[in-house]
């Protein structure tokens, strides 16, 4: 006897029976549904119905835009509008669709470093890329681990959500592009050392320059580089090379220093005795003139009276010479011994 004519193996138990009734089964389970609300009356269950249909309408109709952002509106898929911060209606069950935009807030992303606690998934890289994405050649063949931050903002969330699939992701791939190639045009030394400023200014411009010509509707505010290093195997040299270069420029600006300190000095003072050599110059060439005048003034004078020029010379030199002498002996021009006019014992003991 085959299974199917085995009547334990009938669902429905035996050929004889036939299948339920759907409306019996409904009716039966309205009726069992009917006792569990409170009355078992059929105007609850509609009261019922209705306090279910307004919870999910206001459940779906009622949204909260915050204050740094706005709503884009969709209805079936198609773009309605925006609507600015605050409490909002919309058509309820899935018609329409909000999607908040921070359009007001200030975005960042990182490269080659990870923020704790970010909850934009696009704002650090993931797993071993940031190590790769730091890992660039320079303009000299040489290698640079380079790590910036682009901060960003949404500028129009309609061109953020619909002209560019993931504008995050590609704003990443952007960013990366735009450095390598700035980093590729210099040296080493410059990405390290001199160059940092130069290289976020370019690298800046580049970006608004791509963003734009993307339509992704983000506007890009700042790049700004972190930390680079050389790679790892010889960092610790590159740092011993820097370090020497680092005191090489400390000895020159001690050195300058000095410099400046010293020459000034050496100069102010070769002036001063250069003006001061001048002046005892001009000193003496007035004095000898002034001599030489006078000798002639009192030569024309000696040549028109000899002997009164000659005596007027004698008196005038002895008022030079008399005033200094302590004591004086005045005696005749007949007189020819003066020891019994002088007395010595008082000459010795007076005071020269």
């Amino acid at each position: 006897m085959s299974n199917h004519d085995d009547p334990d193996n009938d669902p429905w138990r035996g050929h004889n029976k036939s299948l339920p009734d759907l409306n019996d089964v409904f009716s039966d389970n309205f009726r069992r549904f009917k006792q569990i609300l409170p009355g078992g009356s059929p105007s609850s269950f509609v009261i019922l119905i209705i306090i279910i249909l307004l919870a999910g309408v206001g459940w779906t109709a009622l949204y909260t835009v915050p204050s740094d952002s706005v709503a884009v509106v969709q209805r079936f898929g198609q773009y309605i509008k925006n609507v600015p911060p605050g409490l909002h209606l919309k058509l309820p069950f899935g018609i329409d669709t909000a999607k908040i935009v921070p359009v007001k807030r200030q975005l960042k992303q990182e490269f080659g470093f990870a923020t704790p606690g970010a909850n934009d998934p696009y704002q650090s890289p993931k797993g071993q890329e940031g190590q790769r994405e730091t890992q660039m050649v320079t303009g000299d063949l040489n290698a640079a681990l380079v790590e910036w931050v682009v901060q960003y903002r949404i500028s129009d969330p309609v061109k953020y959500l619909f002209e560019v699939r993931e504008p995050s992701e590609t704003l990443r791939y952007v960013s990366e592009s735009v450095m390598r190639e700035v980093v590729g045009d210099r040296t080493v030394d410059e990405v390290i050392t001199i160059g940092r400023q130069e290289i976020e200014s370019e690298a800046l411009l580049k970006m608004q320059a791509l963003s734009t010509k993307y339509v992704m509707g983000i506007s890009i505010d700042q790049v700004q580089l972190k930390n680079i290093n050389p790679p790892k195997p010889v960092q610790e040299s590159f740092n011993e090379v820097n370090q020497a270069q680092q005191e090489k420029e400390k000895l020159i600006n001690e050195a300058r220093r000095d410099y400046n300190k010293v020459i000034p000095l050496a100069l102010g003072e070769k002036d001063q005795r250069i003006r001061e050599a001048d002046g005892y110059r001009l000193k003496r060439i007035n004095e000898a003139e002034g001599d030489t005048a006078r000798f002639n003034a009192l030569y024309a004078e000696y040549i028109k009276a000899p002997e009164v020029t000659k005596r007027r010379i004698y008196i005038e030199t002895l008022q030079a010479v008399l005033p200094g002498i302590q004591s004086k002996i005045i005696i005749d021009e007949s007189t020819n011994n003066v020891l019994p006019l002088l007395n010595l014992d008082a000459q010795q003991g007076a005071k020269p």
